[in-house]
C-alpha cells in the first residue's frame, strides 16, 4: 500500500514536471515539433512488461512514462494526441505515440515517437493520473480535449468512448 502511494506522488510530480516544462510553448513551438515525426523507431518486445530497448539510453523518466503508458493504453486509444502525430505519421490516438499494435501472441510494437515529444508525454501521464483519480474515460477525453484545443497542433482523428 506504502508503495502506490509513492507511486501516486511520483506520478503526480512527473505531471507537474512535463505540465512546466511543455505548458509555456507557444503554438509555433508545437507547430515546429512536426518535423520531429518522420523517422519513428519500431521495437517489438514479448509483453507489455518489457519494455523496448531503445529506451535503455532515455532519462528515467521517460521510460517510467512508457511503462504507465502500456499499462494504460486502454484508456489512451480514447485520447487524440496535439503533437500533430495524426497528419505527421497517421497516429490515431495519444497511445500510438508510444505504441503502435499489440499483436494476438501478446507481443508489442512499440514505437518511439513519445520520447521526443513532451506533449505527447503530457497527455498520456494527465490521462493517467485522472484515470487514477476515478475518472470516467469521457471525462477524461473532455478535459484533454479543452485543455489542448488551443495552441496545439490539430488532434489526431480518435473516435470518442462509448
Amino acid at each position: 500500500m506504502v508503495s502506490f502511494k509513492i507511486f501516486q506522488i511520483f506520478l503526480l510530480v512527473l505531471v507537474m514536471v512535463t505540465l512546466a516544462a511543455c505548458g509555456s510553448q507557444s503554438t509555433e513551438d508545437h507547430a515546429a515539433h512536426g518535423g520531429a515525426h518522420s523517422g519513428d523507431l519500431q521495437e517489438t518486445t514479448s509483453s507489455i512488461n518489457t519494455l523496448p530497448k531503445f529506451l535503455k539510453n532515455q532519462p528515467e523518466q521517460t521510460q517510467q512514462i512508457y511503462q504507465i503508458a502500456g499499462l494504460s493504453m486502454d484508456k489512451l486509444q480514447w485520447i487524440p494526441c496535439y503533437c500533430g502525430c495524426g497528419d505527421e505519421v497517421g497516429h490515431k490516438s495519444n497511445k500510438n505515440c508510444f505504441i503502435k499494435e499489440v499483436k494476438s501472441d501478446g507481443s508489442v510494437v512499440w514505437d518511439d515517437h513519445g520520447t521526443r515529444c513532451g506533449v505527447c508525454m503530457q497527455i498520456a501521464l494527465t490521462t493517467a493520473q485522472l484515470s487514477k483519480d476515478g475518472k470516467a474515460i469521457k471525462e477524461i477525453r473532455n478535459i484533454i480535449d479543452t485543455q489542448y484545443n488551443k495552441g496545439y497542433a490539430k488532434p489526431t482523428d480518435t473516435p470518442m468512448p462509448s
